[in-house]
């Protein structure tokens, strides 16, 4: 019976960290058999892991058996050297094996090469072993290229612990996203009650008191307006911001462009102060519509809220390849300097500037758009002149 690593405990847990026993054939490791066996020559190969009480064969050639005993296994005496070949060229004269039912009986084995597959740790887990029925020596070069497609199934084993650390890591990921997702939105959603209040309470205060409050106070009164209604457009591009990702989980669809559009441009033709140009050819197109209707609002409302004419024009253009839809939306604003153009598709990043109703933005909307046309495999292009207004352009591609 083969003795046990000193370091058996920890050998264990290594071999368990990789998650392998029991697992089906898979053609990476059968390759590396059906190679050793051509190499050496032999008709009989495994990929064995030696576990508590059992040696696992992982991957075979010839030998049609999935596991034994491991008082049994000729591969438990070899992961006893891990950094040394283990070989015995005639297993009738060694009184460890000469008895083994696999010797005096069916299939007859003489010959055993095994080379430990010893992890970067120093932990032998288990061999890649050649056998035969008639006594052996392999030659140096043969005993080399069995360590090299030992290693090679080291590194297999690596690659698997690797993929189930990062599947783990970006479960975990995707686990602290939700819960940081649903935390905004319940802040954000909750801040809203009582800020409408302070809103409602100043304008009430400011409607009671008319013209007799004094200028100091009425200072007072404008501040906490203006403040109260930046929280409130914080507190909606934040939800804005997080709905977004719910947007992108909905089923994609056919729609006509359009009643699309126009629905659009009427949420913002509240009078004739605005002109929306929509295209004049209408055409299906399938994709998510609420995403598309995210991005288009948000372009059309900066299009409209930063601009300094006094009748703002957005035109919005569609056009569309094999691979691509592509949209660009212009406007007759103030235009953004070239040094401004890469900071405002960052989140929470403003220019400083207050739009046409006195209110400064807070730095969502843009970086919406920017994240909503990337999650449909897309780009979004910033083109734009101070004085000579805006043109975002962006595609989304076509689902096959």
């Amino acid at each position: 019976m083969p003795s046990v690593p000193l370091n058996e405990k920890e050998r264990l847990a290594a071999l368990r960290e990789y998650q392998i026993l029991d697992t089906e054939t898979e053609p990476e490791f059968d390759e590396i058999t059906g190679l050793a066996s051509e190499i050496c020559q032999a008709p009989i190969s495994m990929i064995t892991l030696v576990d508590e009480e059992r040696q696992w064969i992982k991957s075979s050639a010839n030998l049609p058996v999935r596991e034994m005993p491991r008082r049994s296994a000729f591969c438990a005496h070899a992961i006893l050297f891990p950094h040394d070949p283990f070989v015995v060229s005639d297993m009738r004269k060694d009184e460890r094996f000469r008895d083994h039912p696999f010797v005096q009986g069916d299939p007859h084995l003489v010959f055993f090469a095994g080379i430990p597959l010893t992890n970067p740790d120093g932990f032998a887990l288990g061999t890649l072993c050649v056998l035969d029925k008639r006594p052996r020596v392999l030659s140096n070069s043969q005993l080399r290229a069995l360590a090299i497609l030992a290693r090679q199934v080291i590194h297999l084993l690596e690659l698997r612990k690797a993929n189930f650390r990062l599947k783990s890591l970006k479960s975990d990921l995707e686990a602290r996203y939700e819960e940081l997702q649903q935390f905004a939105f319940v802040i954000s959603h909750d801040i809203k009650s009582p800020l409408a209040s302070i809103v409602l309470s100043g304008e009430m205060l400011r409607e009671h008191f008319g013209k007799t409050i004094d200028e100091d106070n009425d200072q007072l009164l404008q501040i906490l307006s203006r403040s109260s209604l930046k929280i409130r457009n914080l507190v909606d591009g934040v939800l804005a911001y997080y709905r977004s990702e719910w947007a992108l989980g909905e089923g994609s669809e056919t729609f006509k462009l359009l009643p699309f559009l126009f629905s659009i441009a009427e949420m913002f033709k509240t009078n004739n102060a605005v002109d929306i140009q929509l295209p004049t050819e209408d055409r299906n197109i399938f994709m998510n519509k609420t995403v598309l209707e995210q991005i288009l609002v948000n372009l059309v409302q900066n299009a409209i809220k930063y601009n300094d004419k006094v009748k703002p024009i957005v035109q919005i253009r569609f056009s569309e390849d094999d691979s691509n839809y592509y949209f660009v939306v212009t406007d007759n604003g103030k235009g953004i300097a070239p040094e401004e153009q890469k900071k405002i598709f960052e989140l929470f990043t403003t220019l400083g500037q207050r739009d046409r109703f006195g209110t400064q933005g807070s730095g969502i909307g843009l970086s919406t758009v920017k994240k909503l046309v990337e999650k449909l495999s897309g780009t979004v292009v910033l083109k734009s002149m101070p004085g000579e207004g805006s043109e975002f352009s962006f595609s989304i591609k076509k689902q096959s």
